[in-house]
């Protein structure tokens, strides 16, 4: 257990060491390009966002109630053109075929709840129908997507009393 024995001559070679020393690396981790590439990457998921909704264009009643709450899962999303058609998601499906893959979809889903999209042309017997096969293809929790901006329909006045 030596204490403080130093090798060599004399104080130019304690310099050298001292000076060798400081030339080390820094073991500290420099987070700037790291925080810029996470802001990179905030504002292209923050633009794209919008653009992951289903992309069926439908011209959506408005109405004056509030969003419903999001579920873990993608949502399922059916949706009824002005023509009548009826799409799963992004997929024409015939109306044969919407309650057995219904089915197959709700058996392979943890959750009921999907969501009907139905252009705001379309007869409201229409909609019940499509409605009426969502619940015949296991789905009991239908959301109806609408715009907001409708008319409040005496929402917005405060009983006085």
């Amino acid at each position: 257990m030596g204490a403080g024995v130093m090798k060599g001559g004399g104080p130019g070679e304690h310099r050298r060491r001292r000076a060798r020393g400081r030339a080390q690396p820094m073991a500290e981790i420099n987070i700037t390009p790291f925080v810029d590439v996470m802001l990179v990457l905030l504002i292209i998921f923050m633009v794209a966002a919008p653009l992951m909704t289903v992309g069926v264009p439908v011209e959506l009643p408005q109405t004056a109630a509030r969003a419903l709450p999001m579920d873990e899962e993608e949502p399922l999303t059916v949706t009824v053109t002005e023509d009548g058609l009826i799409l799963i998601q992004t997929s024409e499906v015939p109306e044969a075929e919407l309650v057995p893959r219904l089915r197959a979809i709700a058996a392979e889903r943890a959750s009921t709840r999907i969501y009907l999209r139905a252009d705001g042309k379309n007869a409201w017997t229409r909609v019940a129908q499509v409605m009426g096969a969502l619940n015949a293809g296991g789905f009991s929790d239908i959301g109806l997507v609408t715009d907001a901006g409708g008319p409040e329909m005496g929402a917005a006045a405060t009983p006085e009393g």
